[in-house]
């Protein structure tokens, strides 16, 4: 069986509807699952709801009761409230979550409230979290997410992932012999890269808050600055790679080789272009389907990110550097009070001897 899922409310969030009316407060939920760490958004009165339908749907009221509601105050003029309600919602679900009676949460209102696969579908529900299921896509909502910093490193590998996948897209475009699956990688690998930005901009935002909250020391404040950094200048590289070569495949649809082109590749009649195989080096599913110039342009694209993890590295390395001065600063320091230390009880321990001599003088 599956552990439970640890669920906690670090924060809350006001929100102000699109149409200017009366603001309510969203409570942010983190579920930390085995393979996945979410938030999902929800108002007092959708835990009401909750509240309700459970109580329906098993018989019994749920082992924790609802904080009640206030007739007289309002969470958003009152951040005691806020708070106060943020505890007891905490402990109402993680009494649900917790509870060695399992019927509140098997129902379908209470998976349904946290965005949990259906019962129908619990042998499939290790494969829908890595595939992304329950993970709100809500502008809000992962906002909320990047102002934690536990869920801001999923997070991050969330990020990571849709570069990974995006490159891959763009592998699967170069190495494609026809047009339609060119086509529909290109595609992919462009709508991994749009999600890709947006996450980096969400995770910019949330570190910002996170660094004028004071949640994080300065030396994971910087760790975190440096990775976004680098991604950042990769997210840029599989920009600039896909237009180049979607420029490329356009402009070798509008010439399509002749036959005698071909016949000159495979090697039967006169050499006109392209490239000859049976070099030295042997191919790659990177450079088989480009030409000259493709392989020039792929060359320079390693070249320079190459030329930008060495960069990367120099700034670790003189980072590392600078602590390693500041803590041999540091140490000289240490000595020389350390010595100050030692010669001040050289001389109390004079001052000692001549008083016990005296002393011995007296008696």
């Amino acid at each position: 069986m599956a552990p439970p899922a640890e669920i906690t409310i670090p924060t809350t969030s006001l929100q102000t509807p699109r149409d200017n009316s009366k603001p309510y407060t969203l409570y942010n939920i983190t579920l930390r699952l085995p393979l996945r760490t979410f938030v999902v958004q929800k108002r007092y009165s959708d835990f009401a709801a909750l509240h309700q339908a459970l109580t329906s749907l098993v018989g019994t009221p749920p082992p924790a009761p609802l904080p009640g509601k206030s007739w007289f105050k309002s969470t958003v003029n009152s951040p005691e409230l806020t708070e106060d309600r943020r505890l007891g919602l905490e402990s109402y679900l993680r009494a649900i979550a917790e509870s060695p009676d399992r019927r509140w949460r098997d129902t379908p209102a209470w998976r349904t409230f946290l965005n949990l696969p259906s019962i129908s579908s619990t042998g499939n529900s290790a494969a829908s979290v890595r595939a992304g299921y329950g993970i709100p896509n809500g502008d809000a909502a992962n906002a909320a997410a990047a102002q934690d910093p536990g869920t801001w490193l999923d997070l991050h590998g969330e990020m990571k992932r849709d570069l990974q996948e995006a490159r891959r897209c763009l592998a699967k475009r170069d190495s494609a012999t026809d047009n339609s699956t060119a086509l529909e990688a290109g595609s992919a690998a462009k709508k991994a890269l749009v999600k890709a930005g947006g996450l980096l901009t969400v995770l910019i935002n949330g570190l910002r808050a996170m660094q004028d909250a004071r949640r994080l020391g300065e030396g994971e404040i910087r760790r975190r600055k440096d990775l976004l950094a680098a991604a950042r200048v990769e997210r840029e590289d599989l920009d600039k790679l896909s237009t180049a070569v979607s420029a490329a495949m356009k402009a070798s649809q509008r010439a399509m080789p002749s036959a005698a082109d071909k016949t000159a590749l495979i090697g039967n009649g006169p050499k006109t272009r392209g490239r000859v195989l049976g070099v030295p080096l042997p191919e790659t599913e990177r450079t088989r389907e480009l030409d000259n110039q493709g392989v020039v342009q792929l060359q320079r694209q390693m070249m320079k990110e190459q030329d930008e993890d060495v960069e990367g590295l120099t700034k670790i390395i003189r980072r590392q550097r600078e602590m390693a001065e500041a803590i041999h600063r540091e140490v000289e320091e240490q000595t020389v009070m350390l010595d100050h230390v030692n010669e001040q009880a050289d001389v109390v321990s004079t001052k000692v001897n001549v008083a016990k001599n005296r002393t011995k003088k007296l008696s």
